[in-house]
């Protein structure tokens, strides 16, 4: 398996035909944010759409904009395909971020005066009574300060170090006449953000401070302001030249503790003199400090769940389709192929063909992609399970999964305890397929059957996320998925007949499949094109759909997230719709169908990453009720009003206006039309 450059020769085209990839993915942000402004969901829910917000702008910070120092740094003068060189991208990062952190700040502001009416507030302790203070200020010696740690600095205690994403504290004391400067750190994740005293509701820094005289005890406080630090988080390492992959990544892991300071986010009352030296010290410049009203880290309210079911989205119950029948699901998977819609149909069909996998005395191996696992045991039991009943259990784990590094370095030597074969991958590729293969006996025989879909192994985002599941027992697929596994496990070559696997053939055969429309076009035949994708961000495949939509094919695009194509251009994309949805659960299926290539789904986005630097598997939908139904899934989501954007040939969105949505329908169990309809 070997990458594959990113081809451009589709889109030798000029600049303006391309968004800029980090000027959209804040336009994506501001749409989760204009979730937290919808009064149609119920207020609870809407500040945890602005909380995550929140969250994504510190990842953005963290991975995108820490990228764009790093190539300023290196001396990057090269314009990217939108024609903006790093400096003129951070310079707009900067400024549409600032607005962004402040339009955070004031929904979530309005959103918890909303909550106040309705009888949940969050408080501050000053506003508290006497006999509550002093009941408070009880809770606090006991219960909080024993994990704080006041960190002075002064000639013999140096400026501490001030870790990535940290809520702190900066303390100004007197003595004798002189200030001195003191951290404290605020224990978020020891500590919950959102104190609970006695269904009173108080930020965890705010009763910190308001105690500071009983941990400073003999100085004077003068004033406590507080302050965030975001880091680069993208660490790099050299994979060819690791002997020990797992210790590399592990030592990278403690690297990134230590990456560069790329935003600092202040309280607007901090003094000038005090945000200088701050900024001096973390060695920012000055349009990398952000200030605010507060509270800061909207991110850490997403760890809040108060007991007022009225105040979120109503429980949502997934089906559970009868797959096992009376001769258990192995029977059910040779008698026909198995589709789920996640999380409409719940994730336990999946769970439950593994465990069946892991106990059944004829299954011989399992073989298993892990790239986000999250911390749920049923999944780890069923492999060591399936380990302790001697089956060959091979599992690949991804350790380079941003993020999840640790949690997969535990999963891997646990399974390894156990005797699992586990896998670390390809040199130069991060594994992000989603695919399982079973091996069982049957007579004198061997069956494959195999898992293959769109979302992680993970049934806490199963929950929560749209994806699509496909188990079968299709020989060509099964042919093609052990191809790979091979392939991943022991370097033996591989040729795939029905998968689209990158960075081998994913990319030429999706282009082949644009170039049959294109073709099918130019007969004067019926030819379109409608996927469904995260981020749409790859040169050579947008330069592919530009060609389309000039040769009369009409495409259809469902981009969440970042989308780097330019559509409505007169003689370049007019005939080229996108839009982005958005809802209760995060979008999160591939789907690729074609008027005269079927229907795909799979791992993929069309990212360079993800077809010339990752493990990705797209699958075909064999059977003509399965390409019937995502086809309907597809339509169903086209015609989706109450969460769906139109991106705009400038780069805007458009909220399409109306009530129906597309995720109700789908909890209904409703799906619109099976084939795309005519202009």
């Amino acid at each position: 398996m070997t990458t594959q450059p990113v081809q451009t020769s589709d889109a030798a085209l000029h600049e303006s035909a391309y968004l800029n990839r980090e000027l959209s993915w804040l336009a994506f942000n501001e749409r989760v944010l204009a979730e937290a402004q919808d009064p149609r969901n119920p207020p609870l829910e809407r500040l945890r759409f602005a909380a995550i917000a929140g969250n994504n702008l510190d990842e953005f910070f963290m991975v995108r904009v820490a990228g764009v120092h790093r190539q300023i740094a290196a001396g990057v003068v090269a314009r990217s395909v939108d024609g903006l060189t790093p400096e003129q991208t951070l310079a707009q990062v900067r400024e549409h971020a600032g607005r962004m952190l402040r339009r955070i700040e004031r929904v979530a502001q309005g959103v918890l005066r909303e909550l106040q009416e309705r009888g949940l507030r969050i408080t501050r302790v000053r506003d508290l009574g006497v006999r509550a203070r002093q009941k408070l200020r009880g809770y606090y010696l006991t219960q909080i300060q024993p994990v704080l740690t006041p960190l002075a600095v002064d000639p013999s205690h140096p400026f501490p170090y001030i870790s990535n994403l940290s809520l702190n504290l900066a303390v100004i004391l007197d003595d004798e006449g002189e200030h001195e400067f003191a951290r404290v750190k605020v224990p978020v994740g020891v500590l919950p953000r959102i104190v609970d005293f006695d269904g009173v509701y108080l930020l965890l820094e705010d009763v910190i401070g308001a105690h500071l005289d009983d941990l400073f005890r003999g100085r004077t406080v003068v004033r406590s302001y507080v302050f965030r630090v975001t880091r680069n988080t993208d660490y790099e390492f050299e994979e060819e030249e690791a002997e020990d992959l797992l210790q590399t990544i592990e030592e990278g892991l403690r690297r990134r503790r230590f990456g560069a300071t790329v935003r600092m986010e202040i309280t607007r009352d901090l003094p000038p003199d005090l945000r200088a030296m701050l900024t001096e010290r973390l060695d920012l410049d000055d349009e990398d400090v952000f200030e605010l009203q507060g509270p800061l880290g909207m991110s850490d309210l997403l760890g809040w769940n108060p007991p007022r079911p009225d105040l979120n989205f109503a429980p949502f119950t997934p089906h559970v389709p009868d797959i096992e029948g009376e001769d258990g699901i192995f029977a059910t998977l040779r008698a026909g192929d198995v589709m789920l819609h996640h999380p409409y149909e719940s994730f336990e069909g999946v769970l439950r063909f593994l465990e069946a996998a892991a106990s059944d005395p004829d299954v011989l191996a399992i073989k298993q992609t892990l790239y986000r696992t999250g911390n749920d045991e049923r999944l780890l039991k069923v492999l060591r399970t399936a380990a302790e009943n001697g089956k060959q259990v091979v599992a690949l784990i991804e350790l380079k999964a941003r993020f999840d590094e640790q949690r997969n370095i535990a999963w891997a030597r646990a399974l390894e305890r156990e005797g699992a074969h586990v896998v670390y991958g390809i040199t130069g590729l991060k594994t992000h397929a989603k695919v399982t293969l079973v091996v069982r006996r049957e007579g004198p025989a061997l069956r494959r059957y195999v898992h293959v879909g769109t979302g992680n192994y993970n049934p806490r985002t199963a929950r929560v996320y749209t994806d699509v599941s496909l188990l079968t027992s299709d020989a060509d697929v099964g042919e093609d998925v052990a191809g790979l596994f091979n392939h991943l496990t022991g370097y033996a070559e591989a040729e795939y007949h029905t998968l689209l696997v990158a960075p081998d053939t994913a990319r030429d055969r999706l282009v082949g499949l644009i170039d049959h429309e294109i073709e099918a076009a130019a007969r004067g035949e019926d030819a379109w094109i409608f996927a469904k994708m995260n981020q749409l961000t790859d040169p050579g495949m947008i330069g592919a759909l530009y060609r389309a939509s000039k040769a009369g094919v009409r495409v259809r695009l469902i981009v969440r997230g970042v989308c780097s194509l330019r559509p409505g251009v007169p003689g370049l994309s007019e005939h080229i719709e996108v839009r982005s949805l958005l809802g209760r659960f995060l979008e999160h299926a591939r789907i690729f169908a074609f008027a005269h290539g079927g229907v795909h789904f799979g791992s993929a986005d069309l990212m360079s990453r993800n077809l010339n630097r990752r493990v990705e598997v797209i699958a075909p939908a064999c059977t003509d009720a399965h390409r019937r139904r995502l086809l309907s899934l597809l339509e169903t989501e086209w015609r989706d009003e109450r969460g769906s954007w139109e991106l705009r040939e400038d780069g805007s969105y458009r909220k399409l206006g109306g009530e129906f949505s597309a995720q109700e329908a789908f909890m209904r169990g409703e799906y619109g039309r099976a084939a795309p309809s005519g202009d």
